[in-house]
C-alpha cells in the first residue's frame, strides 16, 4: 500500500522544508502556508522515500524529510514513472501530476548542502483537484481512467 510518510512546508522558495503535522490543500493555490503556493502548475512537490534512500547510500549527511524541498514524501509508489495527467487520491484530497522532474538552479541551497539533488530527476509536481487535509499515514491511490 502506498502512503504518505511526511508532509513538509517552507516560508521561502529554495530552502529546506520542515515537517508538519498536516497540510491543507486548496484548488488553484496548493498548500496553505507554503512558499510554492499559487495558481500555477507546480503547486506541490512529491518525492518517494525510495528515491531518498538511494541518496542516503552515497552521502554521509543525514537526509530527513523536506531536505530536497519536497512537500510530500511517499512510500510504496513509483512517482517518477507516473505519466503527466495521472490523478492521485491522497487521503481526502485528489491531485494531478503536471510535471516530472525539474531543472535545478546552480545556486540551489539544497545541492550545496547535500552535494546532489534527486528532486530534478525523480520528484514530481502536482496541482490540487480536490481540496482537503493531507496527513502522515494517508493512503495514496492512483485513480483509474484519469490520464
Amino acid at each position: 500500500m502506498a502512503k504518505v510518510v511526511s508532509v513538509n512546508i517552507s516560508e521561502k522558495k529554495g530552502e529546506l522544508k520542515t515537517p508538519v503535522k498536516e497540510i491543507t490543500l486548496r484548488v488553484k493555490h496548493g498548500i496553505v502556508g507554503d512558499a510554492h503556493a499559487g495558481d500555477w502548475h507546480r503547486q506541490i512537490s512529491m518525492l518517494a522515500e525510495e528515491s531518498i534512500d538511494v541518496m542516503r547510500q552515497v552521502t554521509a549527511i543525514p537526509l530527513h524529510a523536506g531536505v530536497f524541498a519536497e512537500n510530500i514524501n511517499t512510500v510504496g509508489i513509483s512517482l517518477k514513472t507516473l505519466p503527466i495527467g495521472t490523478r492521485l487520491a491522497i487521503g481526502e484530497t485528489v491531485v494531478e501530476v503536471t510535471q516530472i522532474g525539474k531543472e535545478c538552479h546552480n545556486d540551489c541551497a539544497i545541492r550545496k548542502a547535500v552535494g546532489d539533488c534527486v528532486m530534478p530527476r525523480e520528484g514530481i509536481f502536482v496541482i490540487v483537484v480536490r481540496e482537503g487535509v493531507v496527513r502522515v499515514e494517508d493512503e495514496i491511490t492512483v485513480l483509474e481512467g484519469n490520464v
